[in-house]
């Protein structure tokens, strides 16, 4: 028999959107992703404080985490999403207000850390890492995710030939890669905002389409897009994530123990359950981590 893994293709539910929103400041990001059901906004800028986003908040039944409840400190918004995923909850979608501003402070925390020390991008390094497990933790999270991200020049050439391309994400530039969807959001004229798709992987946002997010005093952006995307996949209620029993953890505790499995063997894993930790574990993963585990014993 083949001991080839791979398998017979088959048409998946696309299950809630996840993707990435960026623009120059007030083109309507903040706005847009309020749009979107029961919002819990995690705003690293403070800037969600001003009285119409409040209002939107209420308005849609969103929840609030701004920069006094540890917004921009990366591993209380894992551990936020962590819960989110696993407890049950009224919300619908994720929104990190911007993804720019906590990616920068743990890049100038590291570098203040170095010192003169910092050389060849060495402060990015737990920015970075704090990235990949900020995007383990979304994979698993049955909500609609935006991360909303300043607008930067992209540059392309050399030399004397160096020049503006276009613009681009201010974030990890690997961020648009983990997701379906990447928007850059314009205000064009008054009463008149765009979306225009830099990336996709959803055939209903062909890249370079544009949809119409505001025109005169109506806000058109949420009905076009659910048009197109599927209202039905994104206003589903989430459903929460059964953890791996404590039986089980301690099962695969005893089992790394008696195989000696080194670190690094232990930490690719659990990378591919997109857990930190052998408790992060889903109780599906923790059923196959026991029976692989079990395996390698006999």
């Amino acid at each position: 028999m083949s001991a080839l893994k791979a398998k017979k293709p088959s048409i998946v539910e696309p299950g809630h959107s996840k993707g990435l929103l960026f623009g120059k400041p007030g083109a309507g990001k903040t706005w847009f992703s309020l749009q979107f059901p029961a919002p819990y906004f995690i705003d690293t800028e403070g800037g969600a404080h001003l009285g119409q986003y409040m209002k939107r908040l209420e308005a849609v039944k969103g929840a609030y985490l701004g920069p006094e409840d540890g917004a921009c400190d990366f591993d209380t918004v894992v551990n936020e999403i962590k819960l989110l995923a696993t407890d049950k909850h009224p919300y619908k979608t994720l929104v990190i207000d911007s993804i720019s501003k906590i990616y920068q402070v743990a890049i100038a925390n590291e570098a203040e850390r170095l010192g003169n020390k910092d050389a060849f991008g060495a402060s990015k390094k737990p920015a970075i890492a704090q990235m990949r497990r900020l995007i383990n933790a979304i994979t698993r999270l049955d909500m609609n995710v935006w991360f909303i991200a300043h607008e930067v020049s992209e540059w392309g050439g050399t030399g004397a030939d160096r020049k503006e391309i276009g613009k681009a994400p201010d974030a990890w530039d690997k961020l648009q890669y983990e997701l379906d969807l990447a928007l850059r959001i314009e205000h064009v004229s008054r009463g008149l905002r765009i979306a225009t798709v830099t990336k996709s992987r959803l055939s209903g946002f062909p890249e370079f389409d544009r949809i119409v997010l505001q025109e005169g005093e109506s806000d058109t952006g949420y009905a076009e897009f659910a048009k197109r995307y599927g209202r039905d996949y994104i206003e589903a209620a989430p459903k929460p994530v059964a953890l791996a029993s404590p039986d089980q953890v301690k099962e695969i505790e005893k089992l790394i123990a008696a195989l000696k499995l080194e670190d690094g063997e232990v930490d690719k894993i659990l990378a591919r359950g997109n857990a930190d930790s052998i408790a992060d574990l889903s109780l599906e993963h923790a059923e196959k981590m026991v029976s692989w585990l079990k395996g390698k014993v006999s």
